[in-house]
């Protein structure tokens, strides 16, 4: 786990989450991105249902996937346009 996702994981022991299930959630909230947005979620409401946090999670997820291919696809188009230029040279 990274050094977040323990703040994480102590934070739902603390707020009276079941061990395996804050376990669980903070070893899939593993860059400081998912961890952050998990913790604030948790950090700001009283305790959710385990169903709303799993819910999050994969929203969390989600959400993190999407910039992730965005920036795939930024960089490869980026490139397809330096080829382009490369040709017209």
């Amino acid at each position: 786990m990274t050094e977040k996702s323990e703040i994480l994981y102590q934070l739902m022991l603390r707020k009276g989450y079941p061990e395996a299930f804050a376990r669980i959630i903070a070893a899939e909230m593993n860059t400081d991105f998912t961890a952050d947005r998990m913790i604030t979620y948790i950090g700001r409401t009283g305790k959710r249902s385990l169903e709303e946090v799993a819910d999050e999670m994969l929203a969390i997820q989600s959400d993190r996937d999407r910039i992730r291919d965005k920036h795939i696809t930024e960089h490869a188009q980026a490139k397809i346009n330096d080829l382009y230029r490369n040709l017209n040279e």
